[in-house]
C-alpha cells in the first residue's frame, strides 16, 4: 500500500464519511428514462414532467390527489390470513406481513368516503405495491365492503384498478371473488347507482376479467398496461406480430373498450363531471 493509502485510511477511521446527497433525492422515470428530483416528480402527482408517463401510486396518495379535504378512510374487512396454509419460497404469512409493513395497509384494496369537487363518491384504490395488487379474499372482501358503503349513503362507487391478476397463495379462493365481485356490481345497478371504473397502469389476469371492465363508464390514464393476458402468450397462439401500442390504454381507446383516457392532473374535474351527469336525474328527483 502506498504512503497516500495509508492516509487516507488512517483520516477515514476518525473521519465520519459525509454523505452528500440522500438516496430519494432523485426518480428514474420508466418512460424516457431521465433523472427527475423527487420533489418535482411527487409534487407533479407521479408525474413526470418530461414525458407525461404516469407513475403507480397507492391508495393514500390517490386518495389526496382525488378528494376534497375532509374524506375518510373506511376500515377494510377482516379474512383469514392463511387459509390454504401455502408455501412457495417463503411462507404466505411471511410475504402479507412484509406487504403491511412496507405499505402500511392491510392489503392490496381501500375504500375512502369523500367529495370529488364537491360530488359524494365512494371510492376504493388497487394498490400495486402490495404482492401487485393481486386479488384475493380481503380485495374482494374489500371491494363488496365498498359497494355496500355506497348504496348505504347512495353515492357512486368509482374503482381504481392496479393488479397483476389473482392471488396464487390463495387458489380457488382467490378466482371465486370473480363472480362475487360481479354480483356485488349488480346489486349497486339495482339500487340506481353508477360504477366507474379508472384502469390504471397495469391492469390485467383475473381482475382485468372481473370488475375492472364491467363499469358503467371506463376510463384509463395514459399508456397504462391493460391486458388479459401476455403479449408473448397471444403472439405464439395467433402466431401473429401485435402492433407497438397493443394492450395500452390508447390502443383500448382506439378500438372502443373504453370510454376516455384521462391524464391524471384533469381526472377529478371529469369524474365529477360523469358523476353529476349519471346522478342529476336522482339528484333532482
Amino acid at each position: 500500500m502506498s504512503w497516500l493509502g495509508r492516509v487516507r485510511n488512517a483520516i477515514s477511521s476518525f473521519v465520519p464519511v459525509r454523505k452528500d446527497t440522500p438516496d430519494n433525492l432523485w426518480h428514474k422515470c420508466a418512460g424516457c428514462g431521465q433523472m427527475v428530483f423527487m420533489k418535482e416528480y411527487q409534487e407533479n402527482m407521479s408525474v413526470c414532467p418530461l414525458c407525461g408517463h404516469h407513475g403507480r401510486i397507492g391508495p393514500n396518495d390517490r386518495f389526496e390527489h382525488l378528494f376534497d379535504p375532509g374524506f375518510t378512510v373506511l376500515p377494510s374487512p377482516r379474512t383469514a390470513d392463511d387459509p390454504l396454509k401455502f408455501r412457495d419460497s417463503k411462507p404466505y404469512a411471511a410475504r402479507l406481513k412484509a406487504a403491511r409493513a412496507d405499505t402500511g395497509n392491510t392489503d392490496a384494496f381501500v375504500n375512502a368516503d369523500g367529495r370529488i369537487r364537491g360530488q359524494r363518491a365512494i371510492v376504493g384504490v388497487q394498490n400495486f405495491g402490495f404482492m401487485g395488487g393481486s386479488m384475493g379474499q380481503a380485495v374482494g372482501e374489500a371491494f363488496i365492503a365498498g359497494v355496500e358503503s355506497a348504496i348505504k349513503v347512495k353515492a357512486p362507487y368509482i374503482v381504481f384498478t392496479a393488479s397483476g391478476g389473482a392471488r396464487m397463495q390463495e387458489g380457488i379462493l382467490s378466482l371465486m371473488q370473480m363472480p362475487r365481485t360481479t354480483v356485488a356490481i349488480q346489486m349497486l345497478h339495482d339500487a340506481g347507482l353508477p360504477y366507474i371504473v379508472v384502469l390504471t397502469d397495469p391492469t390485467s389476469g383475473g381482475v382485468m376479467a372481473a370488475y375492472a371492465m364491467l363499469g358503467d363508464v371506463q376510463i384509463a390514464e395514459p399508456r397504462a398496461t391493460l391486458a388479459f393476458t401476455g403479449r408473448r402468450v397471444i403472439e405464439s397462439t395467433i402466431r401473429e406480430k401485435l402492433p407497438d401500442d397493443f394492450q395500452t390504454s390508447e390502443y383500448y381507446l382506439a378500438h372502443g373498450l373504453i370510454d376516455m383516457v384521462v391524464h391524471r392532473h384533469q381526472l377529478a374535474d371529469q369524474l365529477a363531471q360523469v358523476i353529476d351527469y349519471l346522478t342529476g336525474a336522482r339528484k333532482a328527483a
